[in-house]
């Protein structure tokens, strides 16, 4: 297949995926997918229960309501199979992906890939898209060093903690430790 063959039909693909605001009213129902999904993956990892959701109420409200945050749902044939809270600032082209996720049921099927490039494509300016992801998600970490291209700039730990936490919450315990990627994109003219 030529290259502007596998091009169309990648839009075609994309197109598949919509990314729909996220109405306040569907908020709470967005939070409790979001931490359902990420308890599945820490569980597993863990090999035992979660005592408290993850991630917390409060870290969600918190994205939910940062300067710059929109929230969407990821839909397929009009039925949601995942979210994405994002902080954009149009004006410095430094966009972060503060939560994602696709539902559990939904996982395996290729999603996460169309719904970070229909992303790609709604913020065509973004010079540059950061995210964080605990150590221990290898299943994430592939993703956006493998899938998606990002890179890891960062490991914060208790040696070298997030500059952006409370100092109150500086790792001590290595659930804590996360590893900080960033995606510099080639289409932004400097």
């Amino acid at each position: 297949m030529s290259v502007e063959g596998r091009v169309v039909q990648e839009r075609e693909v994309i197109q598949k995926i919509k990314l729909v605001t996220a109405e306040p009213s569907s908020l709470t129902e967005f939070k409790l997918a979001l931490q359902d999904s990420f308890r599945v993956a820490a569980e597993a990892d863990f090999g035992h229960p979660l005592e408290e959701p993850i991630p917390s109420d409060d870290d969600i409200e918190k994205s939910f309501n940062a300067t710059g945050a929109v929230t969407y749902w990821i839909m397929e044939d009009e039925q949601r199979v995942g979210g994405a809270v994002l902080v954009i600032d149009p004006i410095s082209g430094r966009n972060n992906l503060s939560l994602f996720f696709i539902a559990t049921s939904q996982q395996s099927r290729g999603l996460g890939l169309k719904a970070w490039k229909a992303i790609e494509q709604e913020f065509p300016f973004t010079k540059v898209w950061e995210t964080v992801t605990p150590y221990f998600e290898k299943r994430n970490i592939h993703f956006y060093v493998n899938r998606c291209g990002f890179k890891i700039v960062d490991f914060y730990n208790r040696y070298h903690p997030d500059p952006h936490q409370d100092s109150r919450q500086i790792p001590d315990e290595e659930d804590d430790e996360m590893f900080r990627f960033e995606k510099i994109m080639k289409n932004v003219d400097e």
